[in-house]
């Protein structure tokens, strides 16, 4: 696969990025890929600091109010679908300009992370999941002290 230059732009919410990543796609003939897990579903709107209708008059952007709020969605999902608008802005001939404050998207996105290796085991999901409305966090803090210390070690209870 060809390799695809594309303009980062990283930060916090309310920081300036929405703003600088229009200026930067006017200036650059570009287009905006949102890296924001939150600005994917059409219901949230309080809080993302989502880019006006205005602004998406502008300025095409992709990966934004596409996603009920009730379905599933992964990083892997975020970078297949980001892969997609990369490819589609770039045959265009524009600038993919990748901006969001998500920072696993964007790591996994930039450093071509491949997530089709992982498989997702659902019944085991389900048997945790069961666990833990039945007897609350610690016996699953238990298994994991059993199985990955340094895990155990790393991650807060709550």
């Amino acid at each position: 696969m060809k390799r695809i230059n594309v303009l980062v732009i990283v930060g916090p919410t309310a920081s300036g990025k929405t703003k600088l990543s229009i200026e930067l796609a006017k200036v650059f003939d570009g287009e905006i890929i949102s890296a924001d897990s939150m600005q994917i579903y059409k219901e949230m709107n309080i809080g993302t600091a989502k880019p006006t209708e205005k602004e998406r008059a502008l300025i095409t952007h992709h990966l934004i109010d596409f996603l009920d709020i009730s379905k599933n969605f992964s990083v892997a999902d975020y970078v297949r679908l980001a892969k997609e608008s990369v490819q589609k802005v770039y045959d265009k001939g524009k600038l993919p300009i990748i901006c969001g404050g998500t920072g696993l998207y964007i790591d996994s996105l930039i450093n071509n992370i491949d997530f089709q290796k992982e498989k997702s085991d659902l019944s085991l999901r389900e048997n945790l999941n069961k666990i833990y409305k039945k007897d609350g966090i610690e016996p699953l803090l238990e298994m994991l002290l059993k199985i990955d210390k340094e895990s155990y070690e790393k991650i807060h209870p709550n």
